[in-house]
């Protein structure tokens, strides 16, 4: 039988998860909201950033990851926040949470503007290592997942799939989604081969995540 493109991610082993525990041990403050390339912090470390479709629970996951409760806020609204927000994970490490895209109440330039700085951000800035696409596991890849994972591939960024709210899919379900979300990833060159599962509310796949973030080079 051949494997499975795009597997799940494996569970780490001991030393993977210690290194992903001790980095997310460190403080992890909100440093600025970047509305600009020149407002964007000193390229003086690695980081990792966060897109996701409105409501996909980005800022819950971010809380999650960081164990911190408020770090990141959620908005209601999509659209509403329309900045690039960078958080420090002790001193090694920017997180970056991208504005949730789905602009059902934001004028056209807002979301123009925006595109803009995005595609800056995505092709300029070479200390981002890798990107994290979030995928609402019980809606799969939608169009506008499919807009942010192009533009990753035209910016030659690597982005691994995380999907979210597993908890809230019965198993069945789940697997319908799983065959959807490869089938949409194979189109997409830049997509890393692995799958991460996840449930801010339950903690699954946040040491998994935590791991992969810190064992990248």
């Amino acid at each position: 039988m051949s494997p499975l493109p795009f597997p799940l991610a494996a569970e780490p082993e001991d030393a993977e998860r210690e290194a992903g525990r001790k980095l997310f041990a460190g403080q992890s403050e909100f440093l600025k909201g970047v509305v600009a390339m020149s407002g964007l912090p000193a390229a003086d470390r690695m980081e990792v950033c966060f897109a996701g479709r409105s409501n996909v629970g980005k800022s819950t996951l971010i809380n999650a990851l960081t164990g911190t409760k408020a770090l990141a806020r959620a908005s209601n609204t999509p659209g509403r926040t329309q900045e690039i927000n960078y958080f420090t994970q002790g001193p090694d490490l920017y997180l970056v949470d991208l504005p949730g895209y789905g602009y059902a109440n934001a004028p056209l330039s807002v979301v123009e503007k925006w595109q803009r700085l995005l595609k800056q951000y995505l092709g300029g800035r070479s200390t981002l290592r890798r990107a994290f696409v979030l995928v609402d596991a019980r809606h799969g890849v939608k169009a506008v997942d499919e807009e942010i994972m192009g533009l990753l591939d035209r910016s030659a960024v690597t982005f691994q799939c995380v999907l979210t709210k597993v908890d809230k899919v019965k198993e069945k379900d789940l697997d319908r989604v799983l065959d959807q979300v490869r089938r949409a990833l194979g189109r997409h060159p830049a997509a890393y081969p692995e799958l991460v599962l996840t449930s801010s509310e339950k903690g699954d796949g946040i040491a998994t995540l935590r791991s992969i973030i810190a064992t990248l080079e």
